[in-house]
């Protein structure tokens, strides 16, 4: 339609060199007219390359992994890569049945589509034991194209991992409760047998070993969801309501549960239970009471993990060592009762 050769084309379209203005203005004239698209399947043919990273979260809803993903495609968009979202439901209330082999179908999935690199948001590698044909899938996948994974490293698998500083989410947010001056401090949500859980909860216990008195009867295990902190917090009450202070929710999510039951229990937080968590959430300073929580440094972490992805998908700077993860970081708010333990009722 241009007049001109094939390669001349793919020069202007990839903005090389070497085309006379007058043959770069009649193609895109034709471009623009026509409104061609280039087949990133066909150059994938012949680069063995598409530009484009899967990533696999077990939840779409749930605010931690929704964030991330946000932050990760404003990334992959600038460093003009396409993202491909898989969504597995391995969690949450229409969680599936069998969350191993529904991951492990994603991971086939992904190699049809020929993705560059894969990064991986929870899941079953969160698992303290994570299933062995899982490990084995993974593995295999990871010897054809680069995985990222944002969590605790696995052993016998050679994937890229990013870590977080679970335990210490849960010291840093049980200290702050009993500086305050809370002493019989709950433990509530999180799944058992997931490592996010077990570190967390060593986070608190240590905390409270150290400083007050650790009470297994305080801990209460159910999920990471709003009805498991509404369900949990119930539970707390049923069974210690006469000297229950103060409660180290998992998450936000979990909190907000939290402060829901004790609404209908004619209770207030903070001012007859306090509440923390160990991970800040989005719009967690917007509810009320504004919660008192742990940044991670969330959007820090997508561009470090989705950064050394490309890194290895493109074979450049890999070499290079992970950039410092920040440490987590106390954000004071009303749900703790600080103002209200120090004497301000304001």
């Amino acid at each position: 339609m241009a007049g001109v050769s094939v390669s001349t084309v793919s020069r202007v379209i990839n903005h090389k060199p070497n085309v006379s203005p007058a043959k770069e203005a009649k193609i895109k004239q034709v471009i623009a007219e026509s409104g061609f698209q280039p087949s990133m399947l066909a150059r994938g043919m012949i680069s063995n390359k598409t530009n484009t990273l899967g990533i696999i979260v077990p939840d779409i809803t749930n605010p931690y992994f929704t964030a991330l993903i946000s932050q990760v495609e404003l990334i992959t968009r600038q460093l003009n890569f396409s993202l491909l979202l898989f969504n597995t439901m391995t969690a949450g209330d229409d969680r599936s049945t069998n969350s191993v082999a529904t991951e492990i179908q994603a991971f086939q999935t992904i190699m049809e589509k020929k993705v560059d690199g894969l990064l991986i948001l929870g899941g079953e590698i969160d698992r303290e034991q994570p299933n062995t044909d899982y490990v084995a899938a993974l593995k295999n996948l990871n010897n054809q194209i680069p995985v990222v994974v944002i969590g605790q490293p696995v052993a016998g698998l050679d994937c890229t991992f990013i870590p977080r500083y679970q335990a210490m989410s849960g010291q840093i947010i049980t200290q702050h409760l009993l500086a305050s001056g809370y002493q019989h401090i709950a433990f509530l949500g999180g799944e058992p047998g997931v490592q996010i859980t077990k570190e967390r909860l060593a986070g608190y216990q240590k905390m409270m070993n150290t400083y007050a008195h650790y009470d297994e009867q305080l801990v209460c295990l159910t999920d990471y969801y709003v009805s498991d902190g509404y369900d949990g917090m119930t539970q707390l009450l049923d069974q210690h309501a006469d000297t229950l202070q103060a409660v180290v929710a998992i998450n936000d999510q979990v909190a907000l549960g939290a402060i829901r039951a004790l609404n209908d229990h004619h209770l207030d937080c903070p001012r007859d239970i306090a509440i923390g968590s160990c991970d800040a959430f989005p719009n967690g300073a917007f509810f009320s009471p504004r919660l008192t929580t742990i940044d991670h440094h969330n959007t820090l972490l997508a561009k470090i993990a989705i950064e050394r992805l490309i890194n290895l998908a493109t074979n450049t700077n890999v070499d290079e060592p992970l950039p410092t993860i920040e440490q987590p970081q106390l954000v004071i708010r009303e749900s703790c009762g600080h103002q209200l333990r120090n004497g301000d009722d304001a």
